[in-house]
């Protein structure tokens, strides 16, 4: 058989808390398969190996079918990752800690195999095809159950030494606050996450529907319902107090912002950018952008993909022609 083109193709792969999802990515971008499988609550680290492992093979093959030619694969994942090995700090996986995911997947594809934190890769996905396209330093928050991101220095990402830091929803936000999950108190995740300001309406009004999320608060914002305007005033107030701490800190080109809550619609962005432009200093924010994610679900995917592309001189291709 003949390869088809001449582009490179690498895998990504994100791994989630419940399914793992994979596609193949062209360097230019462009998604040629994807393919998405569920990992159970109670799966074990062996098991979760064993998805990955299939649903790596199956990419391969898709590629073998469509005569493409892979360079690389990338792996996001939870949890600290330095090396291409996972070391811990994986809440939702049980047993996911000291597991070199690069050396098992290269040993067992015969191809380069790099991995970061999921958050990061994300970020990633965002800095190469969507929504910080052309930029070099970028901010990326993803705002959901938690808030998590990804810090992108001079194109590359940064995470501290050995992999330790840019945990971005647990900068403080209010001296001695309540507790946040990660054991600290006052952290913006604490503040400003989507489950907080579900949390927080409940309360204010006594709705106890099941249906309640962070789109039917914007629903009921939309229909001037006063405690939704309060809670979505709250949030916005607590994320661009701690998006212009990121500003007054990187001097980014791009602030982006992703999760479900970014769905809103554009007036969601313009209420985090007042507060944020009102509070940072304004030689740092003055080349700052804020926007929403472009890539919704498929970012962490394409992320993998950027990096297995940059990780890679392009002389180890899978080919099975």
């Amino acid at each position: 058989m003949s390869i088809v083109d001449n582009f490179k193709y690498a895998i990504g792969i994100d791994l989630g808390g419940t399914f793992v999802k994979s596609a193949l990515v062209c360097e230019t971008g462009a998604i040629r398969f994807t393919d998405i499988l569920p990992i159970g609550t109670q799966a074990t680290k062996d098991d979760i190996l064993d998805t990955i492992e299939q649903i790596i093979q199956t990419t391969l093959f898709e590629s073998f079918e469509k005569k493409l030619e892979v360079v690389g694969i990338g792996i996001g994942t939870p949890g600290i990752v330095f090396k291409g090995i996972v070391i811990g700090a994986a809440d939702n996986l049980q047993g996911w800690e000291n597991i070199d995911l690069a050396g098992h997947f290269s040993n067992l594809f015969k191809l380069p195999v790099s991995v970061d934190n999921d958050a990061n890769l994300m970020g990633y996905g965002e800095l190469h095809y969507g929504a910080a396209r052309g930029s070099s330093d970028v901010i990326c928050l993803t705002i959901g159950t938690g808030i998590g991101g990804a810090i992108i220095i001079n194109g590359a990402i940064y995470s501290g030494y050995k992999s330790r830091g840019g945990e971005l929803g647990h900068i403080v936000v209010e001296h001695n606050g309540i507790d946040c999950n990660c054991g600290g108190k006052g952290c913006l995740e604490a503040y400003a996450s989507t489950s907080v300001m579900i949390k927080r309406y409940i309360e204010l009004s006594g709705n106890q529907e099941d249906n309640i999320d962070g789109l039917y608060i914007i629903k009921k914002f939309k229909q001037n319902d006063n405690f939704a305007i309060e809670c979505i005033k709250e949030h916005t107030e607590y994320l661009g107090h701690g998006i212009a701490s990121f500003i007054n800190t990187f001097a980014p080109q791009k602030i982006v912002i992703g999760g479900g809550i970014s769905d809103a619609g554009q007036f969601y962005i313009e209420m985090i950018k007042k507060v944020a432009f009102k509070n940072m200093m304004p030689d740092c924010g003055g080349h700052t952008e804020i926007v929403g994610a472009q890539l919704g679900n498929i970012a962490g995917s394409l992320g993998a993909a950027a990096m297995a592309f940059a990780k890679t001189d392009g002389k180890h291709r899978f080919s099975i022609f």
